[in-house]
């Protein structure tokens, strides 16, 4: 995994650009401490910092091929799983061992259409100095990042807004759509949103090219209905076999490989997989948990967090023999990461959930340099509460976030003039559901079951993949996501509801799928999310952190509307910002996150 960026221009000398680049690359370092590159022409300028997992010595960037008297050069962040099948359909020698030279390759050969070859996780640009234009892609799920800013004359991108940010080209502003993703939709984005005015990211499933007649953009792939022909029991086996080959795939890596590990299904399997596949080599898995200091004390059960992780982590870490990492993070440290993940987001986001996922990261980067993590199993198989509640299925809106009414109330006022507020939430929850690809004799059921997946795959998971990405790659970590793997996404798409829902269980065909493979209290646990803390200490904490912002001179008061923070810190409204994840300590604290974020990049609000 790496850290991109570039500029390109077909009217002005690039090679002016290369200051400019050098910070933008600086930005990224985190991304890829092992090695950085310059590629500079008249035309193109493009770095990369580089996080070596595979062919570690040969596999520099920025990359360049000379085919038939034609130069490419890519840089390239991401990890393709099928690089040995596509070598060998290419059937040219290669020079190194890298995956990015398969990608290059790739596109020397088939152009744009290579992508619809890839199986795996990318964001990349390759520049054809002879065509004099650059192709830009992002992998078919949304993992890695692409932000992009076009002006008159040039095309600049980067894998992160922080990067794309230190380029002086790029006005640090935010207007009324930038202040309705911020208070309307985050820790969420609209897909292709940069939140920066003018800034955009290229969508999941995004290609195109750009030349000295701008930015042309087409869709590669989405989600598509078809009919699945098959029992139950040969659905069971199909989903065994992609879900098991997507895993060992990404277990393939020059250096240590770990994964993450909370007692709940996705992991667990993860964990089970990769453990046995290390065995037969002679090793041990490490696996990695966290948790918060007291939250056994404080821990409340919920209807969305019917019990915490540390029992069934034990029951795992034992069944599986692995060297088991228990992470426990502090109230004081917690908050002390709020700003650290503003910045490796580039965003103010989930509070607590971000930092101490950051935190988690900084402490398993010291054992592993590739980590294998269970995000995505939920929105495809069908394990959030919003999948299974009736009430809440039919409800017609996001069903993570029904907040809009309280939402609005922090709108400044001219804000709240020139946003329609719940226009804007329920026009893109519309426009996604709508999206949502059907087949004629779809039953009632079955084609909101495909509106539900749709509306959590192109938002729900999208924040989580953004969350994961950044957290881990600002401590140089490299993250996979097996079931990110689109042979899943596409499949699981077309299977009925009503074999996702075996024994009216949450991802029960998923369990059934496993079975064997985990003990039975894990396999059927019921589903638990991500944990955050229960610790009052951490809603004092962030309380404090707030009022002192507020009696200075701030920011947040121009695009805040001061009377509803001060209400927020009576501790009377326990309104979930973003479903079980934020309630009143995570927003308290997404406003001291937003803060910084307005201080640190300097925000203009226009």
């Amino acid at each position: 995994m790496c850290g991109i960026a570039g500029v390109i221009s077909f009217r002005e000398d690039m090679r002016a650009e290369l200051d400019a680049c050098r910070k933008m690359q600086t930005a990224l370092l985190r991304r890829g401490p092992d090695q950085r590159g310059v590629y500079l022409s008249q035309e193109a300028a493009l770095v990369h910092t580089r996080l070596a997992v595979i062919d570690i010595s040969g596999g520099r960037q920025p990359m360049t091929v000379t085919d038939h008297g034609r130069e490419f050069t890519i840089v390239y962040n991401g990890e393709l799983y099928n690089t040995d099948e596509l070598r060998r359909e290419l059937g040219c020698e290669f020079t190194t061992r890298s995956d990015t030279e398969v990608v290059l390759r790739s596109y020397i050969e088939w152009g744009e259409g290579c992508v619809e070859r890839f199986n795996g996780i990318f964001a990349f640009a390759v520049y054809d100095s002879a065509e004099h234009r650059v192709f830009l892609a992002r992998d078919r799920i949304g993992v890695k990042p692409l932000f992009f800013y076009e002006t008159a004359d040039k095309l600049i991108f980067a894998s992160e807004l922080a990067a794309l940010l230190e380029n002086p080209d790029i006005p640090h502003e935010i207007d009324e759509n930038g202040a309705a993703e911020l208070l309307l939709m985050a820790p969420g984005r609209t897909q292709g949103c940069g939140v920066i005015r003018g800034v955009r990211e290229l969508r999941s499933g995004e290609c195109g090219y750009y030349s000295a007649d701008g930015l042309e953009l087409r869709e590669y792939w989405r989600l598509r209905a078809y009919e699945l022909h098959e029992t139950f029991e040969q659905t069971v086996e199909h989903t065994r076999e992609l879900v098991l080959d997507a895993i060992r795939r990404q277990l393939v890596s020059d250096v240590p490989v770990c994964t993450f590990l909370s007692g709940g299904l996705d992991s667990s399997l993860i964990s089970s997989v990769a453990a046995s596949e290390l065995k037969k080599q002679g090793k041990r898995l490490d696996t990695f948990s966290v948790d918060y200091r007291d939250n056994d004390k404080y821990f409340k059960k919920s209807h969305f967090q019917p019990n915490s992780d540390p029992e069934y982590i034990n029951i795992m870490a034992e069944y599986l023999g692995s060297e088991h990492h228990r992470v426990v993070v502090d109230t004081p440290e917690l908050v002390g990461a709020l700003e650290a993940a503003t910045d490796a987001r580039g965003l103010p986001a989930m509070a607590d959930v971000d930092a101490s996922m950051l935190l988690l990261c900084r402490e398993i980067k010291k054992t592993g340099t590739v980590a294998l993590s269970g995000e995505c199993a939920d929105e495809l198989f069908g394990g959030y509460p919003w999948y299974r509640d009736k009430d809440i299925r039919e409800t017609d809106g996001f069903p993570w976030a029904q907040s809009t009414a309280y939402r609005k109330r922090f709108l400044c006022a001219r804000y709240a003039r020139l946003i329609d507020a719940d226009d804007y939430v329920y026009s893109a929850y519309r426009r996604t559901a709508d999206s949502a690809e059907r087949l004629p004799d779809d039953s009632p059921l079955e084609s909101r079951m495909r509106e539900m997946t749709e509306l959590n795959f192109r938002w729900f998971m999208q924040n989580l993949l953004d969350r994961k990405d950044r957290m881990s790659m600002y401590s140089g970590l490299e993250v996979r996501v097996p079931f990110c793997d689109y042979r899943i996404a596409e499949y699981m798409y077309n299977v009925p509801w009503e074999f996702k829902d075996y024994k009216g269980r949450e991802k029960g065909l998923l369990r059934e799928a496993v079975s064997g493979l985990l003990p039975d209290e894990v396999l059927w646990r019921k589903k638990s999310p991500y944990p955050k803390t229960h610790n009052p200490a951490f809603l004092e904490a962030v309380s404090e952190r707030l009022r002192a912002i507020l009696a200075e001179d701030t920011p947040l008061t121009e695009l805040v509307r001061r009377e509803e923070l001060e209400r927020l810190l009576l501790h009377e409204d326990r309104v979930q910002w973003y479903g079980q994840l934020m309630n009143l300590p995570q927003t308290i604290a997404f406003f001291v996150q937003l803060d910084y974020w307005l201080k640190r990049y300097a925000i203009k609000l226009v």
